[in-house]
């Protein structure tokens, strides 16, 4: 057909789209609706639906600046950072300072380590601002700004690149040479690796008597980070927060990495960035903590995040120093937005309130009009989406009863990924699911597999909320052969496990020619006779089958609500003991 090429970012708004076409914001507006897209003329579309556009205006859309972008999509997430400044003017692009956040075991000396950095290298500037804590500061080294996140931990890690921001540029992992990798530190580690964020790791307690910084690499290499000493690519910095030794050598480790990381932004582009906290304060207000990434950011612009927005009054710095302006990598306290917006959220500068008012009105109808759980990743969609060039790779988040099982799944599974659609496993452990497998599949659109374990109450509700996929197995070779059908496209619809009640064992009563029976008190929902059952102790499943009988006083009966008490045996299974916990649910088809 011959039609001209334009370039477009990945995101891009009505207005800068009419422009690029040289068409009237009316008429694009015009065909975004005859294409089913709701849009006003500040809204962002992404490129897909700017590609439409331009099609029909007689333009063949290609994505801007393809081959910086090129090398780190095929790595999979792009870099929040390479986003922002992708539709921005690369003579105007300067080096900006790492954004750094600290992850770990708790009691690894993770506060200690921050607290040691900060009272080094920052001057006690005067108390007189808001407060002294910030969530965020900066800290000299070499005449470089390096930015600190004073993240909770991991859980708030992952909970910003749910929300779409990136967090950080680099993670510290803090691991105390006395105690070693522990589960939080391996959780760490999933989520730094899932974000894609070069881990640097701080050795920390090495004054103790009794630490052991080489059996603590050796526990490091096996979870996937080789210290640079032995011919690896992470560098493993030995310190104690405590009598302040190595701090000057963490700094040092983070400005090589950035360096090497090319970390860029505009100051006269479009401000955006990251929401760290907010809270409401009795004498002034909304206070929140921003993060500016890309542009600056000045007393009087009108900012725009999540379901609020409001125009700043005034500005802090981390020392609580009035200021006027901040630029990118610099954290701020700002006065004046209308509600508290969540950690994590993006933020943005729009010219004037009504505006801002305006695109909120519009997000607020988007999401009352949207279903309830968008974007869920499932293995019957992963063919379609691979067949329409959108994925390239499986996310997976596996979770086992015993140490044993866990090897020869993970192996299983990375034969599997000879393929063309490689499986990444983000996270593998022992253990039931929790709500942070739940938080961590969000952010990384994974699906958990569980193999003899169970999901947690607040983790399947967690799940249901946004959508992630949970598949249970007890037997390996079902679950190698799910994700085999799933990446040859030869899925059996998804089952969905819906809990129908729980009732705990109260006594054992054991019947001759009969076999064990349950005395127990419904504590949850009811207990039907026609659905599966499942048995729990100390959090382990021990049997998953069928009610053989259910009596309520002496009288066979098809249900027990809550409240009530009865009698259950299952079907072939008598190690019932008292405190165990009878799960009544049943499976159900989707789609």
């Amino acid at each position: 057909m011959g039609e001209k090429q334009i370039e477009f970012p990945v995101q891009i708004t009505v207005r800068d789209l009419a422009q690029r076409t040289q068409a009237s914001p009316i008429q694009v507006i015009k065909i975004l609706m005859s294409n089913g897209v709701m849009a006003n003329i500040n809204q962002m579309v992404d490129f897909d639906t700017a590609a439409i556009v331009a099609s029909e205006l007689g333009f063949e859309a290609v994505p801007e600046s393809a081959k910086d972008i090129t090398a780190v999509e095929e790595q999979g997430e792009i870099p929040l950072w390479r986003k922002l400044i992708m539709d921005e003017d690369p003579s105007k692009l300067i080096n900006r300072p790492a954004v750094v956040t600290i992850l770990g075991h708790v009691d690894h000396g993770k506060t200690t380590l921050l607290d040691a950095i900060r009272h080094t290298n920052v001057a006690s500037g005067e108390a007189g601002g808001i407060t002294q804590h910030i969530g965020a500061y900066q800290v000299m080294q070499k005449g470089r700004l390096i930015t600190f996140l004073d993240t909770p931990g991991h859980a708030a890690f992952t909970a910003m690149r749910a929300r779409g921001a990136q967090g950080a540029d680099i993670v510290i992992l803090v691991v105390a040479a006395d105690d070693g990798v522990m589960p939080q530190t391996r959780e760490a580690i999933a989520h730094a690796k899932a974000a894609r964020v070069p881990i640097i790791v701080a050795l920390n307690k090495i004054d103790k008597a009794d630490a052991n910084p080489d059996f603590v690499k050796h526990q490091l290499a096996e979870n996937g980070l080789v210290p640079d000493e032995w011919d690896g690519n992470t560098i493993v910095v030995p310190v104690s927060a405590k009598q302040k030794k190595g701090l000057e050598d963490i700094l040092e480790a983070i400005l090589l990495v950035s360096d090497s990381l090319d970390i860029r932004a505009n100051p006269e582009g479009k401000v955006i960035g990251t929401v760290i906290e907010a809270q409401v304060d009795k004498a002034r207000g909304v206070i929140a903590t921003l993060l500016v990434q890309n542009g600056t950011l000045q007393t009087g612009d009108t900012v725009l995040t999540g379901e609020t927005c409001g125009k700043i009054r005034a500005m802090f710095d981390f020392n609580g120093k009035k200021i006027k302006s901040a630029g990118p990598s610099t954290p701020v306290q700002v006065l004046g937005l209308a509600s508290v917006p969540p950690a994590g959220e993006i933020f943005q500068v729009v010219p004037n309130e009504k505006e801002a008012r305006a695109i909120l009105a519009e997000r607020q109808a988007q999401k009352a009009a949207a279903p309830a759980v968008a974007g869920k990743a499932t293995l019957e969609q992963l063919f379609e989406k691979f067949q329409a060039g959108e994925v390239r790779e499986l996310p997976l988040i596996v979770k086992v009863d015993v140490q044993g099982s866990l090897e020869p799944i993970i192996n299983s599974l990375n034969d599997l990924s000879k393929g063309e659609i490689k499986i990444n496993v983000i996270h593998a452990e022992t253990g039931n699911i929790s709500e942070n497998d739940i938080m961590l599949a969000t952010a990384s659109k994974a699906i958990v597999l569980g193999f003899n374990v169970s999901a947690d109450q607040a983790a399947r509700n967690l799940a249901e909320q946004e959508g992630v996929s949970i598949r249970l197995y007890d037997i390996i070779y079902r679950l190698l052969e799910d994700i085999e059908k799933a990446l040859k496209g030869m899925l059996e619809p998804e089952t969905r496990e819906v809990q129908v009640g729980q009732a705990q064992v109260r006594a054992v009563f054991k019947i001759n020619k009969v076999g064990t029976i349950a005395g127990c008190r419904v504590i949850q929902g009811e207990v039907r006779r026609n659905t599966r059952i499942r048995l729990i102790r100390n959090g382990t499943a021990l049997f998953d089958g069928e009610i053989a009988s259910l009596k309520h006083e002496k009288d066979d009966v098809k249900e027990v609500r809550q409240g009530f008490e009865c009698g259950i045996s299952l079907k072939g299974y008598n190690d019932i003991s008292e405190g165990d916990l009878l799960e009544s649910y049943i499976i159900e088809k989707l789609g």
